[in-house]
């Protein structure tokens, strides 16, 4: 898998969690930095699109800034 690009690997850990909904959210790579951006409706999903990342091989640092949003 770490022939694949590391948006590609990053796209992918975040489609396979089933309690990230993928729609909501928005990431950049960029040298092993992962960016996160988006909005969900608890604090377990945005910490469960960062669990989903880390294990990502490639992933040296992740700026979660996924916002929280109960509306």
């Amino acid at each position: 898998m770490i022939d694949m690009p590391l948006d590609h690997r990053v796209f992918t850990a975040l489609e396979g969690n089933p309690h990230v909904a993928r729609r909501d959210l928005r990431f950049e790579t960029q040298e092993g930095r992962v960016t996160l951006r988006g909005v969900v409706g608890t604090y377990y999903q945005k910490q469960m699109a960062q669990e989903a990342v880390r294990g990502v091989e490639g992933v040296e640092e992740i700026a979660n800034e996924v916002e929280v949003c109960w509306a």
